[in-house]
C-alpha cells in the first residue's frame, strides 16, 4: 500500500520543482525528501521524477501519481471534516466570503454569534461580487460564501452557485429609491411604468442587479435611461438625493436610507435577488460552515420582514 506521507512529498517536490524547495515547505532536511521519493519508487517499481536544466519534473507515472495522490490527500481532509463534525467544532478554520451588501448586514451579526460559540476555530472574511467569489468556492479558496442570484432569469449556468451547494437564506427586494421632492413621491404605489421617462441611477452595466433592472424595464416596455453608474449603493443614494435619477436598489443596501430619498416598493412586486450561503458539493463540507449557515439564517430572518423606509 502506498505511503500516503511519502505520497505528500512526492507531490511537493514536483509542484516546487526541487527537493530542497519541497524540504523547506516540509521543514525536512533534502536528505529526508530524497529518500522518500527514493522509497516510493521502489515501491512502486518505477521511476517518478527526472531532474533536467529547469529542475526535477515528474516522469509519465510520476505524473500520474501525483493526479491521485491530490485526489487522496481531498479525500483525507474531507474524512477529517467529518470526524470534526462528530466531535464538535473546536478547532480548525473557516474561510468565508461575501458580496458587499450582505457583508454589511447579514455577516457582522452572524461572525459575531460564531466568535462567542466557536472561539477556537480561526475565522476569515473576504468581499467580492457572485460571479467573482462563487468560482473560488468551487475552487476550494473559500469554505462558504454568500451569493444572490436572480432565479428565473439568469442561465444555469450562468449563474454564481452553479455547481455548490446553496441554503436560500432570503429573498432581498429591489425597492425603487427617488428623491424626497420627486413629482412620484407622494404616489403610495409606483409601477416600472411610472419611471419609464425618468433617468436612473444603477450599478456598472455588467454587474447581475443592473442587467437586471434593465431586463425588468424591459419586460415593463421601456429601456431605461442610465444616467450615472456606481457600484457603491450609497453613493448611488446620494446621487439619487442630488436629483439627478431614480434607481432600484435592494432592501440589504437600504438598511441607512440618506434622508434625501423616499423608498417605495413596486407594485405588483418589487424584482427579487435570492441570497443563498453556497459551499462545496461533495462530502466533507467543514463542520464549521454548517454552524456559519445557521447563524446566517437565524440572522436572515431578522431582516425578512424589514418594512420599507418612507
Amino acid at each position: 500500500m502506498l505511503n500516503v506521507g511519502r505520497l505528500q512529498v512526492l507531490c511537493e517536490v514536483v509542484n516546487r520543482g526541487s527537493f530542497s524547495a519541497a524540504a523547506d515547505a516540509l521543514s525536512y532536511t533534502q536528505s529526508a525528501v530524497s529518500q522518500s521519493v527514493a522509497r516510493l519508487e521502489a515501491e512502486t517499481g518505477a521511476t517518478l521524477v527526472v531532474r533536467d536544466r529547469r529542475g526535477i519534473r515528474p516522469t509519465a507515472a510520476g505524473a500520474t501519481l501525483v493526479t491521485h495522490a491530490e485526489a487522496i490527500f481531498a479525500q483525507v481532509e474531507a474524512a477529517e471534516a467529518d470526524l470534526a463534525a462528530v466531535l464538535g467544532v473546536r478547532a480548525g478554520r473557516l474561510r468565508v466570503a461575501s458580496f458587499p451588501s450582505a457583508g454589511a448586514t447579514l455577516m457582522p451579526l452572524a461572525v459575531a454569534a460564531f466568535r462567542r460559540e466557536h472561539p477556537d476555530v480561526a475565522l476569515t472574511l473576504a468581499e467580492g461580487e457572485p460571479e467573482e467569489i462563487g468560482p473560488r468556492v468551487r475552487a476550494g479558496e473559500f469554505d462558504l460564501a454568500l451569493l444572490f442570484e436572480f432565479p428565473g432569469v439568469q442561465p444555469r449556468r450562468e449563474r454564481p452557485g452553479a455547481g455548490l451547494r446553496s441554503v436560500t437564506l432570503l429573498e432581498d427586494p429591489m425597492d425603487v429609491a427617488l428623491p424626497a421632492d420627486h413629482p412620484l413621491a407622494s404616489k403610495p404605489a409606483l409601477t416600472l411604468g411610472d419611471l419609464r421617462d425618468q433617468q436612473w441611477v444603477q450599478t456598472s452595466v455588467q454587474s447581475p442587479c443592473a442587467r437586471h433592472v434593465v431586463r425588468s424595464c424591459l419586460a415593463a416596455g421601456f429601456e431605461p435611461y442610465v444616467a450615472f453608474e456606481s457600484d457603491d449603493y450609497d453613493t448611488v443614494q446620494g446621487l439619487v438625493a442630488a436629483g439627478v435619477g431614480v434607481a432600484l436598489i435592494p432592501r440589504l443596501a437600504l438598511t441607512r436610507v440618506h434622508a434625501g430619498i423616499v423608498v417605495r416598493a413596486l407594485a405588483p412586486r418589487s424584482p427579487v435577488r435570492q441570497v443563498t450561503a453556497a459551499t462545496m458539493l461533495g462530502p466533507g463540507v467543514a463542520p464549521a460552515a454548517k454552524a456559519m449557515i445557521k447563524l446566517l439564517t437565524d440572522v436572515a430572518r431578522r431582516y425578512t420582514e424589514t418594512p420599507v423606509a418612507a
